[in-house]
């Protein structure tokens, strides 16, 4: 299971929002930093209607949907990189997540600590920022120093490994990412060893105060944050209240619905949140659907047939003979594979089939 760690400042709202992003009290909260030293881990449904209705359709006796693991990483601090605030600590621990979520703090009061003494979310971003990469070019030096030194000496990927080094160190020393540049996939595979923290994909997420969820992106906080990350089209932005999510699973179904309609918002963030870090993550998802169970399975983008056919089972990847396949919509549509056959819209795929998220797969195999 792929793992998104959340990442930030002390004090910005982190295990409040795992706490209820995972339904979960396993975060101390807290107005001090450092209040979470060991990272909180906890696994998170996938959010997803399409489950909801095929189980409809097909009268399922069980529901399963996809799920993630996420992180609580404690709170980094200017000087991390050198150890500040118990920073090689917690910058060990995002070294052992796949992608990271940013939380940036966008709400103001003197009730809650900052630890800068001020709310400034771009100064924020970029501290994070910093010590991220200051600790990617101690990584690369590091490795670069070993090469000079002649280790490696004879091994035939040393000159493009070399290359993946500076390459990776000119990138950061104009100030972005290393996930922001397009890499092949020799050179992330060279580069994959070094566990580097700025090559994680990483989703911003501006924790806003209640009151100020309606006005989305007009919060002049927020707006900065949108302004800096303009040039980073590879960062997508969500925009949550972590206090207002950890309320929400207080209240029934009815209530919740209409406390959202009165704050002038379609849906939860959380919501938005866990599907915006599971396509960040890369991840898609298809369905089997019976009277039994209906499952939503986790493959990556770009899967073929016969890896997703190996997420149930390996016997199914080994002896994949075919998939039948259609799409949610048609599903929705026609009601069954029996109609679907019938009207003659159920899809024979083959071994090269590239999946697509929201397919409903039947698998034909032999072993």
């Amino acid at each position: 299971m792929l793992r998104a760690g959340i990442v930030g400042l002390p004090n910005v709202g982190k295990s409040t929002l795992f706490n209820a992003l995972t339904k979960s009290h396993k975060a101390e909260t807290a107005n001090y930093p450092f209040c979470t030293i060991a990272p909180n881990v906890g696994v998170v449904e996938v959010p997803d209607p399409r489950l909801g209705r095929l189980a409809e359709l097909s009268r399922s006796r069980r529901v399963i949907p996809a799920a993630i693991e996420l992180v609580d990483i404690a709170g980094l601090v200017a000087g991390a990189s050198q150890g500040e605030g118990l920073g090689n600590q917690f910058l060990a621990h995002i070294r052992e997540v796949d992608a990271i979520i940013h939380l940036v703090r966008c709400f103001t009061g003197p009730e809650v600590h900052h630890v800068a003494g001020s709310v400034d979310p771009v100064r924020d971003i970029e501290v994070i920022h910093t010590e991220l990469a200051l600790a990617d070019l101690a990584t690369l030096d590091r490795q670069r120093e070993k090469k000079q030194r002649g280790n490696g000496h004879g091994d035939p990927r040393t000159p493009v490994l070399q290359g993946c080094i500076e390459k990776a160190r000119a990138i950061l020393d104009r100030g972005m990412p290393l996930f922001s540049e397009r890499w092949t996939q020799e050179e992330k595979a060279l580069l994959r060893a070094f566990q580097l923290l700025t090559m994680k994909p990483t989703l911003y997420a501006c924790n806003v105060a209640e009151e100020a969820l309606c006005q989305g992106a007009k919060n002049p906080l927020v707006e900065a944050v949108v302004r800096f990350l303009e040039d980073r089209s590879d960062s997508a932005l969500v925009i949550l209240s972590s206090q207002l999510e950890a309320e929400l699973p207080t209240l029934l179904p009815e209530e919740r619905e209409s406390y959202l309609q009165v704050l002038g918002v379609s849906e939860s963030g959380v919501t938005s949140l866990i599907q915006a870090t599971y396509r960040l993550l890369g991840l898609r998802t298809f369905f089997t659907s019976g009277e039994k169970e209906t499952r939503a399975w986790t493959i990556r983008a770009g899967d073929r047939a016969p890896q997703a056919a190996g997420v149930i089972h390996s016997d199914f990847e080994r002896g994949f003979i075919a998939a039948e396949c259609a799409s949610f919509g048609e599903m929705e549509r026609l009601g069954s594979f029996a109609r679907l056959r019938e009207a003659g819209r159920l899809r024979v795929e083959g071994k090269d089939y590239v999946v697509e998220d929201g397919d409903v797969i039947e698998f034909r195999f032999n072993v």
